[in-house]
């Protein structure tokens, strides 16, 4: 007798949260509720076994169970109906809106060109002036390639270098000067704030709704054909999925190490290259949900990045880093990177049949 009035009064406690649980949840809690439902055909099973002497209990039990899943059916029927004239009413109503937020339309040349800017990442150099002069002096258009510099570290004397530029160039400049919060033994904060600068400016710029974006440092100096090899290398990138970046950059590029014979030889390479490299707005949607608080050049290289696509880059560099000091404290400069041979060839890729390159 007693083992029974413990069950009934078990029953009831499960009729309670059978109750509270379904009508209470959401549709995301579909697989739960199922699970529930499962729980209370045993019950009545047992029900029917536990209260087998009474049978006028027994079938109490039975249809009590049976009433609270049937009024959870009707329940969740009726609210989906709302769920879905609301939604029709919420479509209707932020119809406007949809129109508003709609991506800005790729621009393009008055001769049918995607504008492609080259977006100049700058601090503290007051010696970025290097850099500029040398990408206005090869630049064959202003209206193909304008020219962002994006300023981070609020450095007045650099600022007043590229404001002397006036219209040659347009300055944009990263407005969260915050100190970043390091984890503990972490003392690298600036490569902290450079992945800060770099998310922030590719945002900004993408946003314009270009196409493609060149992402040059302020330490770096241009080949005279730097411009026609992104020109001639864009529709790569543009139609072949496997392809994620084009680089000027050859990181093997020492002299007898390379050919100089042959400066319109191009190649597909598994590492990222970086300094002086394109992107596309598709990839950069991809890393941007995702981007790192510091070391981006690191992880950009990881495979959960690169997932196995490829870069483009030159037998012979077309940048030339003079950066020897900076936030890595030039401590490759004078072993490695002033070696590297920067091209004086101006191939016209544009008119190269490239299609060598594409996997498809």
């Amino acid at each position: 007798m007693r083992t029974r009035r413990y069950f009934i009064a078990a029953v009831f406690i499960v009729l309670c949260y059978v109750g509270l649980f379904l009508r209470g949840s959401s549709l995301e809690n579909k697989i739960s509720k199922n699970k529930l439902i499962e729980q209370v055909q045993i019950l009545e099973n047992r029900a029917r076994h536990e209260l087998s002497e009474d049978l006028d209990l027994s079938n109490s039990v039975v249809q009590a169970l049976k009433d609270h899943v049937a009024s959870y059916d009707e329940e969740q029927h009726k609210r989906l109906e709302e769920e879905q004239e609301g939604s029709k009413e919420n479509q209707i109503e932020e119809q406007p809106k949809t129109v508003k937020i709609t991506e800005k339309p790729l621009l393009i040349t008055s001769d049918n060109q995607p504008v492609i800017p080259v977006l100049v990442f700058a601090c503290n150099r007051v010696t970025i002036n290097k850099c500029l002069d040398n990408l206005i002096e090869y630049r064959p258009s202003s209206e193909q390639f304008p020219i962002i510099v994006s300023q981070d570290c609020s450095h007045k004397e650099t600022k007043n270098v590229i404001l002397s530029y006036q219209d040659q160039v347009q300055l944009i400049e990263q407005p969260d000067q915050s100190e970043i919060p390091l984890p503990p033994k972490e003392k690298f904060l600036g490569y902290y704030k450079i992945a800060r600068h770099y998310g922030w400016a590719l945002n900004n710029t993408f946003q314009k709704g270009y196409e493609f974006v060149i992402v040059v440092e302020d330490d770096l100096n241009v080949a005279p054909d730097f411009f026609e090899y992104f020109r001639g290398t864009y529709p790569l990138l543009r139609n072949d999925s496997t392809l994620w970046c084009v680089s000027a950059w050859n990181d093997n590029g020492k002299i007898g190490l390379i050919n100089v014979n042959e400066p319109e030889k191009l190649y597909r390479t598994d590492f990222f290259p970086g300094l002086g490299w394109m992107l596309p707005k598709s990839i950069w949607s991809e890393l941007s949900l995702k981007w790192p608080k510091s070391f981006w050049d690191d992880w950009i290289r990881h495979p959960e990045q690169r997932k196995n696509r490829v870069c483009i880059r030159p037998e012979i560099s077309r940048t030339r880093t003079f950066g020897k000091i900076g936030v890595s404290h030039g401590q490759f400069f004078d072993k490695h990177l002033k070696f590297i041979h920067l091209s004086d060839a101006n191939v016209n890729f544009s008119k190269f049949n490239l299609n060598y390159l594409l996997k498809w």
